[in-house]
């Protein structure tokens, strides 16, 4: 059964680029607006698969995140889990607020086979999930980076060949990342959904976008 359907809010300039496209089309305004309707639904039903990159300077800022984003992953009854970092003041901070530590076994700088070593602690986070969205706080990539941060990038890089379902967090310290070279801070940039950086209580959205020379003449 059909039922009919204001929308509201249509200026007569979208109307009419509306009626534009449709007569090129040859489809009518109201198939336009139902097939915008069906794949926004759809979407909806979609599980994400987000991977973000999360920068800070200092500990506290961090604690401070994760507090609030413990309030917001319990609400929205998300899997809250870490991996661990040769920071114990992060660790005891999520353990008592009873977040799943995915750690296998203890980290150790140059480890044999990181990737293998992180692919089981993935492995260990999902089967523990109990079949929830993932909201995952990845600290480790933090040592690890401290090592090589082009070692830190081919393991980002091989996780998004298979993402968990949710959210995932990589979490690095801006000093540690700053060292790198360029090119390797945005390959690191282009291997995440969204750049955060933490600023005390405060967080930013970076948006890296590729551009022409001319555009430093450009206000």
């Amino acid at each position: 059964m059909t039922r009919n359907m204001i929308i509201r809010g249509f200026d007569d300039e979208i109307h009419s680029q509306l009626g534009d496209q449709s007569k090129k089309k040859g489809v009518s305004i109201n198939s336009i607006v139902k097939d915008a309707v069906d794949q926004w639904l759809k979407k909806q039903d979609e599980i994400p698969k987000r991977h973000h990159l999360l920068l800070y300077d200092n500990v506290e800022s961090v604690i401070r995140m994760v507090k609030s984003l413990d309030k917001l992953a319990k609400e929205g009854e998300w899997f809250r889990c870490f991996v661990r970092s040769s920071n114990t003041s992060l660790t005891e901070v999520l353990e008592k607020l009873d977040w799943f530590d995915g750690t296998t076994t203890p980290y150790k700088p140059f480890q044999k086979d990181p990737l293998k070593y992180l692919k089981d602690i993935l492995q260990n986070i999902y089967q523990n999930s109990s079949n929830k969205e993932i909201c995952l706080l990845d600290f480790l990539i933090n040592d690890i980076a401290d090592s090589s941060v082009k070692e830190a990038c081919y393991l980002e890089k091989e996780y998004d060949k298979n993402r968990l379902e949710g959210l995932v967090f990589c979490a690095y310290e801006m000093n540690k990342l700053f060292k790198a070279s360029t090119t390797e801070m945005i390959e690191m940039f282009d291997l995440h959904d969204q750049v955060f950086i933490l600023n005390n209580d405060q967080i930013y959205k970076l948006h890296l976008t590729r551009e022409n020379m001319h555009k430093l003449f450009l206000s």
